[in-house]
């Protein structure tokens, strides 16, 4: 993606289930949990870098000694800094050798709400000087209900000390717990235990699954949400429409929880058949004792599952099989449409992409074009087979299709440089191209990316560079369909005027003397603020419907064409229908369709239409 968007978070969980000594012997250290949840959280280092932290929890801790423990820092050298503190606690108490525990919990975090800083870095934790009473929380999510989860753990007399989604739901899990204990101290007290005993039967019978059960009723968005209790519970738990991704790993050593398959993959040294995805509205549990147990808390069927696609077209790592498998083929699936605008000259055309992420839907693309060029030649030679002379012969089968890396990445932008129009003139130089590759006015250009969402970067410096080479025409292709609409579940997607399709619109509407629409929809939107989430349309819809999806794609393609581009500039997009073939079992597509798998994303989606109005958000609707 050339347009930088912030990622999701990451998590990472590692349970270990037999004695510190069994590792030592095994591995050669006791360090080996400590070590793979590291190893877990580089590998997912792409998923968040603003900032990371870790939680331990450990079983056999004597009392006056502490069992739980954190760490947290900010930046993208989060998880050395973390991971260098623990040495150094380790190395200032090797007796009692903090975080090395059999619980451990990580996370990699970008933030999608604007709120920033260590105290909103997670794992959070809330503490009591009962082990069963006290959780640390990290997840991947976004509620979009948060307002309604406020005022329901309010009017029960709880005090919030923030209303950000993960202290509101530390909160709510939290109370939960401690009726928990509370429900399983009558249960015990009454049946004559004391003390010790009555405590070690509290910890064992915790029914971590009764706590998520009731306050996940009322969640509504994207998430998967983990937690370690001091006492030695963990869980793992997913929304009911899949939205969020999470995978684990059995063995008899260790229970392991990752957001994406490869982690646990290259972590372990296992197969793909081995790593099993957490299914919608599932929880993993693992007791203080080690059993293991899958619970579906929350249910849901095959109609209301929508595991997000962004994750397949851009934010999960490529080296995923499947992942990998579903970019090719969105590449593939392009060719058509491609070889149509360039009017299958396979002889004046160069095929490239836009590094990096869209080099797998290129390689996609590649063989998708070898295969019908190959069908070109096999017609001609079948159309002149009579006639053809060895050396004809020769020269057909000799013909490739063209390719080069015309887009590199050169330098990074540096923000020290405040005007503007300096600003500009830097980030039209961030890519550079292969120069001599290209003929002028003969040759035209075909360059994928694998998605469009603003269109900055491309107007300011990769059609910018390109058209240095002066080919006959630009065809910048999108291996995503057009990006319409704000994410609301964890991705930092979240103002309409980020999105270029939505300019393209609001331009055409201008233009063509519809302007009233857009004053009719803001209208729709504020007549129903008030409503329930589940009364709530997504009206946004009608800024597209008069206008098909070239016709947004052609005017696009005016919006990235800088002023002085020599060559015409055309823009092609994957359609939703073969985004859904490449991609059969992620069919959240919300994006693109505006299709939300829940209520609260139609709330979203109108507020944020409400804030552009209004002049609110990252970009004012008087600047567009």
């Amino acid at each position: 993606m050339s347009d930088s968007i912030k990622h999701e978070c990451g998590i990472a969980m590692v349970r270990l289930l037999k004695p510190m000594e069994h590792y030592r012997q095994t591995y050669g250290t006791e360090f080996w949990g400590l070590n793979k949840l590291y190893l877990m959280m580089e590998k997912q280092h792409n998923r968040g870098q603003e900032g990371a932290g870790i939680a331990a929890v450990k079983l056999r801790a004597e009392p006056g000694e502490e069992y739980i423990f954190r760490e947290r820092a900010m930046g993208t050298g989060a998880i050395q800094e973390i991971f260098d503190a623990v040495r150094r606690d380790l190395a200032a108490d090797p007796k009692h050798k903090p975080f090395l525990g059999e619980l451990y919990m990580g996370h990699l975090r970008y933030s999608t709400t604007g709120r920033s800083g260590i105290s909103y870095t997670h794992p959070f934790l809330r503490r009591n000087n009962w082990r069963s009473r006290n959780l640390a929380l990290a997840g991947n999510f976004n509620l979009t209900n948060v307002d309604e989860v406020f005022a329901h753990i309010v009017a029960r007399g709880q005090h919030p000390r923030h209303n950000a989604d993960t202290f509101i739901m530390l909160e709510q899990l939290g109370y939960l717990l401690d009726c928990e204990v509370d429900r399983q101290y009558q249960l015990f007290k009454g049946r004559g235990l004391e003390g010790a005993a009555l405590n070690e039967a509290i910890e064992t019978n915790i029914d971590i699954g009764r706590i998520l059960r009731e306050a996940s009723e009322m969640w509504d968005g994207g998430y998967v949400i983990c937690g370690l209790t001091g006492s030695g519970d963990l869980f793992a738990l997913r929304d009911p429409n899949g939205i969020r991704p999470a995978f684990y790993y059995v063995s008899d050593d260790v229970v392991a929880v990752a957001s994406e398959r490869p982690v646990l993959q290259t972590t372990f040294d296992i197969e793909t058949e081995q790593v099993v995805e957490l299914q919608p509205g599932q929880a993993l549990i693992v007791t203080k004792s080690g059993e293991r147990r899958l619970t579906q808390i929350r249910p849901t069927s095959t109609e209301t599952i929508r595991p997000c696609s962004f994750e397949r077209i851009y934010f999960s790592r490529g080296s995923d099989r499947d992942i990998y498998r579903e970019r090719k083929e969105l590449g593939r699936l392009l060719v058509p449409e491609v070889l149509d605008r360039v009017d299958h000259d396979f002889a004046h055309t160069v095929f490239s992409f836009i590094p990096n992420t869209a080099e797998v839907a290129y390689m996609g693309m590649m063989e998708g074009l070898h295969d019908s060029f190959d069908r070109q030649k096999c017609h001609a030679l079948l159309a002149s087979r009579d006639t053809l002379t060895e050396a004809e012969i020769r020269d057909i089968m000799a013909m490739r299709v063209r390719t080069e890396k015309l887009a590199l990445k050169d330098i990074k932008l540096r923000t020290f440089i405040a005007e503007d129009s300096s600003r500009d003139d830097l980030a039209a130089h961030v890519y550079d191209t292969t120069y001599g590759t290209v003929r002028p006015g003969v040759d035209a250009v075909v360059a994928i990316d694998d998605s469009i969402v603003r269109g900055t970067t491309l107007r300011r410096s990769i059609v910018h560079i390109l058209s240095r080479q002066r080919p006959r025409k630009i065809v910048i292709v999108s291996s995503s369909p057009q990006i319409r609409y704000p994410d609301c579940y964890g991705i930092d997607m979240s103002s309409m005027g980020e999105f270029i399709a939505f300019h393209a619109a609001v331009e055409l509407l201008r233009e063509r003397g519809m302007a009233a629409r857009i004053d009719e929809v803001y209208a729709a939107c504020k007549a129903q603020e008030h409503l329930p989430k589940e009364a709530i349309v997504n009206h946004v819809r009608r800024i597209y419907e008069p206008f098909s999806d070239r016709e947004i794609a052609d005017r696009i393609a005016r919006l990235i064409t800088p002023p002085d581009c020599p060559s015409p500039v055309e823009v092609v997009y994957q359609t939703i229908e073969n985004l859904h073939k490449a991609c059969p079992n992620h069919t959240g597509d919300w994006y693109f369709s505006g299709d939300y798998p829940t209520p609260g994303g139609n709330k979203l989606v109108n507020r944020a239409f409400i804030d552009w109005y209004e002049g609110r958000g990252r970009a004012d609707r008087k600047d567009e």
